[in-house]
């Protein structure tokens, strides 16, 4: 318990370090949905965006040791709150929400449904003094909370920060870098990200994800999707993905809303 706690105190001091730095040069607002990185845009202070998903899907086929193939799906309602705290903060509460998974093997099938974990998470924006440059920081603890198979089953502590580029307004760029404890076991990803318009409101993104955790191989993915702004304060999203990882398939998509109130 005594750890857990430093690493939160950590986290807490990296997200409100530098507090006091200007925000002029902070990015403009834009959702997280969809995707595996985030953005470097913070909620307006008194402002709540709402981001749901519709639900998001994961599918895996894997086959173990004696050659038996086991095939999952799992579909959840996640859902992520974000409200500006001050000019350049914002809370996020997020909840993986409810779930259905459905497994096949050896001839069985088995259908489970439950809630999934809780998170809540401080992102700061950093000035760098660049109209086109910009950077923010998140502290995040994902707590277990849900129920049997839905859950991540200890807690989960991360810091991560995010760098955007734009080239162009048809263009961005950006990466993210994720480091997480669970249960004393360390990981770190890397998300580069591309952003491009397509046309008129319509806009998609393409990603690579790199993970690796402490005593497990390292996992690949790719992933990309659209994005629809149907007026200034509201979006609609898809997106697919899939693993990378040797013989074992692995795929998810989504449908989302976000909302700016």
């Amino acid at each position: 318990m005594m750890m857990k706690s430093k690493i939160i105190k950590t986290f807490a001091f990296a997200a409100l370090a530098g507090a006091s730095t200007s925000y002029s040069m902070a990015a403009e607002f834009s959702f997280d949905r969809p995707g595996a990185g985030f953005g470097t845009g913070i909620t307006p202070v008194g402002r709540l965006a709402w981001e749901q998903g519709l639900p998001s899907a994961a599918y895996q086929e894997s086959t173990d040791a004696a050659g038996l193939k086991s095939k999952n799906l799992t579909l959840n309602g996640d859902m992520l709150l974000r409200t500006g705290l001050a000019q350049g903060l914002e809370l996020q509460l997020g909840w993986q929400g409810p779930a259905w998974s459905k497994t096949k093997a050896g001839g069985r099938s088995m259908e489970e449904d439950g809630l999934g974990d809780v998170s809540i998470g401080l992102k700061k924006a950093i000035d760098l003094d660049d109209e086109q440059l910009s950077m923010a920081i998140l502290a995040e603890a994902v707590l277990a909370t849900g129920n049997d198979g839905f859950s991540n089953e200890d807690d989960i502590y991360s810091l991560s920060s995010a760098v955007a580029y734009n080239y162009s307004d048809l263009l961005q760029t950006s990466i993210t870098m994720r480091y997480e404890v669970q249960n004393s076991d360390w990981a770190v990803s890397a998300i580069p990200t591309i952003e491009y318009k397509i046309a008129g409101k319509l806009s998609g993104y393409s990603e690579f994800v790199f993970r690796k955790a402490e005593s497990e191989d390292q996992e690949y993915s790719l992933g990309t999707g659209l994005m629809y702004a149907v007026n200034e304060r509201m979006q609609l999203d898809a997106s697919v993905g899939v693993d990378l990882n040797g013989k074992d398939k692995g795929y998810q998509s989504g449908l989302g809303v976000s909302y700016l109130f």
